[in-house]
């Protein structure tokens, strides 16, 4: 309690914001594929489709949301986006047919997408001195959420799919009542020149970016996109896989429980051991992407359930170190009047990736088979070790770059 007690007022509004809308949409993400082909009676390919459409307004909502955090700010454009949702979802509870469903859910892709900017931006705001801290905090609450409201909206929609969309518009009604009342905005100092000092760069005189580092960013989101396209296999072909293997589905449910704890439990060792190794932050990425790539090497010849298990550990540790870091290191990046810009596209190239993902993989594994499938996501986790090593020197010297350091 005394470590909570020593985070920003507003920071801790952001958390508890957070964790009731990653509970309220964890409830209904894993459904939408039953409640299209059991409720709504349609085939998998259908609803597959309607979901990749939901994905890409993900993608489009990313950059809205950077682009309105930086013209009406932050909690303007949560409450905008999170009220919209709400409404979309409660228009969806009514039973819906089938062009109108496909229509409210691409505008509810729209509506989500558009939350998260303004979540990372601000949480780089309200607590300037917490650096990396406010980022692996919101990563570490939106994981826990995710995991009670996946377990929560099971057994709810056991009773019915209706009551799975009321809480989850329920939960962005709350959402709306804890940022509107509790979050106080800081001020902006647009156009001001103001020295940083991070883990992430050496003290420096800004008064506008330099163009280099916007160049760096959209290399580091290209590198995040490509981790994205191997994770998100884990949801969707090796599920397939382990299915064709013999495993139950609850057998596949407890890797994620895995990944879960494991979140929550090693996410704060891994990021005090990281401090207390001093590790440049490049050295931190590609170290992900190598348990990555270590987790798909594993499982191109283990099909025991010990090596899917194994295969989770190894994955969930590069996750920890990968996922929290690009956006801190965008906000780092970021000017001051392009905070949500940058965080956008952070978000942005995260649903590019989880869109592309399925069909690739899907692709791969109906005509080439699943070892072909797992040595692409070596190989392409190959070129996000090329992004990650190279995004730093496009804004940095090789000298300002070995002093780039993990936060403590």
């Amino acid at each position: 309690m005394s470590i909570w007690r020593s985070y920003p007022k507003d920071l801790k509004v952001l958390l508890i914001a957070m964790l009731v809308n990653s509970i309220g949409m964890a409830f209904l993400w894993p459904l939408h594929t039953i409640y299209m082909t059991q409720a709504m009676g349609k085939t998998l390919s259908e609803a597959g489709f309607v979901l990749m459409l939901h994905s890409a307004a993900e993608i489009v909502g990313s950059f809205l949301g950077g682009y309105l955090y930086d013209r009406i700010r932050g909690k303007r454009t949560l409450l905008l986006a999170v009220l919209s949702s709400a409404c979309f979802i409660f228009i969806i509870s009514m039973g819906l047919s089938w062009p109108i469903y496909i229509f409210m859910m691409i505008l509810l892709g729209l509506g989500i997408g558009t939350i998260f900017p303004p979540i990372y931006a601000l949480a780089g705001v309200v607590w300037k001195e917490g650096g990396r801290k406010s980022f692996n905090l919101i990563y570490l609450v939106l994981n826990f959420g995710v995991a009670v409201g996946t377990a929560l909206g099971g057994v709810v929609a056991q009773f019915s799919f209706q009551y799975v969309f009321w809480v989850n518009g329920f939960t962005y009604l709350l959402f709306i009542f804890i940022v509107w009342f509790a979050l106080e905005e800081p001020d902006r100092d647009f156009g001001q020149v103001r020295e940083r000092k991070d883990s992430f760069m050496r003290p420096i005189k800004e008064a506008r970016p330099p163009l280099q580092s916007f160049h760096s960013l959209m290399i580091l989101c290209l590198g995040f996109m490509f981790c994205w396209i191997t994770y998100i296999q884990w949801q969707t072909s090796i599920s397939n896989y382990m299915h064709q293997l013999g495993f139950s589905l609850s057998a596949y449910s407890a890797l994620w429980t895995i990944n879960g704890l494991l979140i929550l439990l090693g996410q704060p060792l891994i990021q005090w051991l990281m401090s207390r190794m001093k590790s440049p932050v490049k050295w931190q990425l590609l170290s992900g992407v190598f348990f990555f790539m270590a987790t798909f090497a594993l499982l191109s010849f283990s099909h025991s359930y010990g090596g899917f298990v194994m295969g989770m550990v190894i994955m969930t540790i590069g996750e920890i170190l990968i996922f929290p870091a690009v956006p801190a290191i965008a906000d780092r990046l970021a000017p001051l009047d392009r905070r949500g810009m940058y965080q956008g596209i952070v978000s942005g190239a995260a649903n590019v990736g989880r869109t592309i993902g399925p069909l690739l993989g899907g692709l791969l594994y109906d005509e080439f088979g699943t070892l072909v499938l797992l040595y692409a996501c070596i190989f392409i986790c190959g070129f996000a070790l090329i992004c990650f090593g190279t995004f730093q020197r496009l804004q940095y010297s090789q000298k300002e770059v070995s002093t780039l350091k993990v936060n403590k």
